[in-house]
């Protein structure tokens, strides 16, 4: 399977290579645009164009409607956490990566979500395009819809963990607590659930989902309510400034540290209805990754800035740096993470046995995408 790093020769930064791409961008599409209007004076005559005026006139209102639909913009409804592990959305949006590489497409960028269940409804509704997901939650969206989402790209691998309060040390010394994740047969809650039965817990521990989201799990381990919590970034920071240090970090679970955290998905219907919007997007997701490899410490800004104006509050620097070194930013989707996770909650009786998943995966456009950027195909 690919890394799906980015080269070092696209050499992208936040601010001035994004001006420097779109303007590479303009110079390509103008030179199209000229290698056009030359083609088709070329193929024109005079002659050709006296015999055929009268259904050219005729044609003339038919041939404008459809040009005018095929160009008529589209409105991108995107869905994500205010999350640091949605972070490719944050810094896409709230640096303008995706409005741009989008155009003429607008991108509606206000549907923020807290855990995947509620994501996975808004998106089955269709009140919602695309989504950055975690994987547990886009398995579970592809067996309920009988295969009428797709995962499109990955976003993002590590960044979770299960933390706990100091006096926990080892595994055995969690019997009779409670421990909390963020929403039921999410995909922190499968991690959960799964440790403590591989670990012999799971009759000995209690798992509270919460109802409302990953901030109320920060304030019941402040109170004491819970004794910890398996939760994504930066909310593993969080709970470590208040007291807390990480038991286990699911990183030492998987193969090579690799795992799926949030993957992109989107309803099928609209990859077919809207292609050339989907590798739009998908080339402002590349741009962002470029972006937040070239300047890891810019990107970091930009993702603070987004969470500020989508929860009022920034993440304290310390807590930024922390989270943001424990993930990897990648639009390999890791599909071989995906199945073992597929079996963990089949396992757990949290998920109807899928079979065969290899249809949730359509890499088609994203490759599209890489082989324009001069980068590798993603291969399962």
């Amino acid at each position: 399977m690919s890394t799906a790093k980015i080269s070092n020769s696209d050499n992208l930064g936040l601010r001035r290579p994004r001006r420097s791409l779109g303007a590479l961008s303009g110079v390509a599409l103008l030179a199209i645009a000229a290698s056009a209007c030359g083609s088709s004076s070329s193929s024109s005559s005079t002659t050709a164009a006296a015999s055929s005026a009268t259904t050219a006139a005729s044609s003339a209102t038919t041939s404008g409607s459809a040009t005018a639909a095929a160009a008529a913009p589209v409105t991108v409804h995107v869905g994500y956490f205010p999350n640091i592990t949605h972070g490719l959305a944050l810094v896409g949006i709230d640096e303008g990566i995706f409005a741009k590489d989008l155009a003429p497409d607008t991108l509606v960028d206000n549907q923020t979500f807290t855990a995947g269940p509620a994501e996975n409804q808004a998106l089955l509704a269709g009140s919602i395009d695309i989504a950055f997901i975690g994987p547990s939650s886009a398995l579970s969206s592809y067996v309920s819809s009988h295969g009428a989402v797709e995962i499109i790209a990955g976003a993002a691998s590590g960044g979770a963990a299960l933390v706990v309060k100091s006096s926990i040390t080892s595994p055995s010394q969690l019997k009779g607590t409670t421990l909390a994740s963020p929403q039921l047969a999410n995909t922190q809650d499968v991690s959960l659930k799964y440790w403590l039965k591989t670990e012999g817990l799971s009759s000995s521990v209690t798992v509270q989902p919460s109802t409302t989201g990953n901030g109320t799990i920060v304030t019941e381990f402040k109170a004491g309510d819970i004794a910890g919590a398996w939760v994504p970034e930066p909310y593993v920071a969080q709970i470590v400034a208040d007291g807390g240090h990480v038991l286990v970090n699911e990183k030492t679970l998987w193969p090579a540290g690799q795992f799926s955290t949030t993957e992109v998905i989107a309803r099928t219907a609209f990859v077919n209805a809207h292609p050339a919007t989907v590798q739009r997007f998908l080339t402002g997701l590349y741009d962002s990754l470029a972006a937040t490899q070239s300047d890891p410490s810019g990107a970091q800004t930009a993702a603070n800035a987004q969470l500020t104006k989508l929860t009022t509050k920034a993440l304290p620097a310390a807590e930024l740096s922390s989270a943001w070194s424990d993930l990897t930013f990648t639009l390999d989707p890791l599909e071989s993470s995906v199945q073992t996770q597929a079996a963990h909650a089949v396992a757990l009786g949290l998920l109807k046995n899928p079979g065969d998943i290899s249809g949730l995966f359509n890499l088609s456009i994203l490759n599209k995408v890489l082989a324009a950027k001069g980068q590798a195909a993603i291969t399962s």
